[in-house]
């Protein structure tokens, strides 16, 4: 079986974990919109967003084509998106520090031209470190914190600010790659270990 893979996400971290995987796809962005609604649950946001982001790009590819999607929110008390500014990022990290809150990233799997669909999300708590005002700030001034939900990115400098997490930790960079697997080869018949099928 040769299935085409897309990705619909310009991350690279999710195109970073994808290539590590081995398997052969092609980046497709999805233009949506993303319209987060506060008074949703956050899996139901992240659910939502995925699949919303992988229909979209469902129609620009061909039939026969498996779309991979993925959205991923922190939250703590309420939905912590990507800071706009330096005060903004210190007050995420401010919330955030020397306590626990939790990361979820939805996922969506569906092949173009067919009924076959999966969507489900993958929930991992994490506790970062008590941290100074100064710490914060040097944190800030690497720029990492601009693209990334809740002003951090566990697999870059802000791995020295997380003290713990209990979950996956690849659904904290941006994509749960135990679960895709599993979603992959249960549901679309594709084995991330036969890397031939994939090319």
């Amino acid at each position: 079986m040769n299935k085409k893979i897309i990705l619909a996400s310009a991350s690279p971290r999710r195109r970073e974990i994808l290539k590590n995987l081995g398997l052969c796809f092609r980046i497709v962005k999805s233009d949506l919109d993303e319209k987060i609604r506060s008074d949703e649950k956050p899996q139901h946001i992240v659910m939502a967003l995925a699949f919303e982001k992988a229909l979209d790009v469902a129609g620009s590819v061909e039939n026969n084509t498996i779309i991979i999607a993925a959205d991923t929110i922190v939250y703590k008390d309420t939905v912590l998106g990507k800071p706009k500014s330096f005060n903004n990022a210190f007050n995420m990290l401010n919330l955030l520090q020397d306590d626990v809150h939790y990361v979820y990233t939805g996922l969506a799997v569906i092949e173009k031209g067919t009924d076959r669909k999966y969507v489900t999300y993958e929930k991992t708590m994490v506790k970062i470190k008590k941290l100074s005002e100064t710490k914060i700030k040097k944190y800030i001034e690497t720029g990492e914190v601009w693209d990334k939900a809740g002003a951090y990115g566990i697999q870059g400098f802000g791995g020295t600010i997380v003290q713990w997490i209990k979950g996956d930790y690849f659904s904290v960079v941006g994509l749960p790659v135990s679960k895709l697997d599993n979603i992959l080869l249960n549901y679309f018949n594709i084995d991330i270990f036969d890397i031939d099928k994939n090319k």
